[in-house]
């Protein structure tokens, strides 16, 4: 049977073949890899390795096994994957020479922020420690460390796009900036790996994505839009809709992923998304679009006179200058590629048609 991303995981691979010969015969340790992150990570690895003949092999830190089977059968059972159950500030290292990590292993829940900060925090810090020990006892060729936007704090509202020099944070007398402030000591500890042990780490500061395997019932906006439309609508938008946002397709965000942990500078942050922005609402319209009849849009507040809207963008130009990455697949194209995916592998059906 046709795997239901071979589209997309062909895109990656055209634009990322030359980069693999490094993995060929390697060892692959990725943290996270149940998430969207790492299933898309898994997804485009294990492609590769079939498509290349690169036989690297990939152990995955996973604290469910089982979940993972349920959520990715096809990948449990790849000859070049196997897992190594344990959580990731207390892992037992797996035996044997790494040549690569990928750090991808985080708690992003709104609500765990909110009502848990310690726990975030010792997620964050603890379990990037413990990954960083792991790959200087291994002296790992690279290390990737998947951090975040958030890391910026709340973007000026008359700053269009965040770039990697900005001097903000998030609040350090705000607990709920338990995840951004965390991700700051993830990006410390990098550093510091790197100067003092010389491991070999990168940063992808990632913004916000759509694409197969996002979450439709989290604190992603436009997962929700998608939740929404799928079960035939109405859409609605919990807010007045002005909040400015851009996304990334998944398939982009791989190979903006794999092109960083393979040629990016050593220690240096690069801030993966889109920098084409819109609005909370017009993401939301935008999935509306792409059914037959449009879907109903509910707004569940008025906007405010003269108040300026809150942004979340990046300026990616130095991925774009330095390592020749760009944005490939148009929003209207990622939501539509999003909901054929559903509709096939996860079985919702909305009671209108998409186009």
């Amino acid at each position: 049977m046709t795997h239901p991303l071979a589209r997309d995981l062909d895109h990656v691979l055209a634009r990322t073949t030359g980069a693999w010969d490094e993995l060929r015969g390697g060892r692959l340790f990725i943290t996270g890899g149940t998430g969207f992150f790492g299933m898309w990570l898994l997804e485009t690895v294990a492609w590769a390795n079939d498509e290349l003949g690169l036989n690297a092999k990939v152990t995955v830190l996973t604290r469910d096994l089982d979940r993972f089977r349920q959520k990715a059968p096809h990948l449990a059972v790849h000859p070049h994957i196997d897992f190594l159950t344990g959580d990731v500030t207390t892992f037992d290292f797996p035996s044997g020479r790494f040549s690569h990590v990928i750090h991808a292993a985080t708690e992003s829940a709104t609500r765990l922020n909110e009502e848990h900060p310690l726990v975030m925090i010792d997620t964050i810090v603890v379990g990037t420690r413990r990954v960083l020990e792991f790959a200087r006892a291994n002296v790992v060729d690279k290390f990737l460390l998947v951090s975040s936007g958030a890391v910026y704090g709340r973007q000026p509202p008359d700053l269009r796009h965040v770039p990697e020099n900005h001097p903000g944070g998030p609040d350090p007398t705000d607990p709920p900036s338990a995840y951004g402030e965390g991700k700051r000591l993830a990006e410390l500890l990098c550093a510091i790996y790197a100067q003092r042990y010389r491991v070999r780490t990168k940063i992808a500061r990632c913004f916000a994505f759509v694409g197969p395997h996002l979450p439709l019932d989290a604190h992603f906006a436009i997962g929700n839009f998608l939740r929404d439309a799928l079960h035939g609508g109405p859409i609605r938008v919990n807010g007045d809709g002005t909040p400015r946002r851009s996304y990334l397709y998944a398939a982009d965000l791989a190979i903006w992923l794999w092109t960083i942990l393979f040629r990016g500078g050593v220690g240096r942050p690069y801030n993966v998304g889109s920098m084409q922005e819109i609005s909370v609402a017009g993401a939301a319209q935008a999935v509306s679009n792409t059914f037959s009849p449009a879907l109903a849009v509910h707004v569940a507040q008025t906007p405010l006179l003269d108040t300026l809207a809150e942004r979340y963008v990046p300026d990616t130009r130095r991925a774009r200058v330095e390592l020749g990455l760009e944005e490939t697949i148009a929003l209207s194209d990622a939501i539509q590629r999003t909901i054929g995916w559903h509709r096939l592998v996860v079985g919702r059906h909305p009671k209108t048609v998409a186009m």
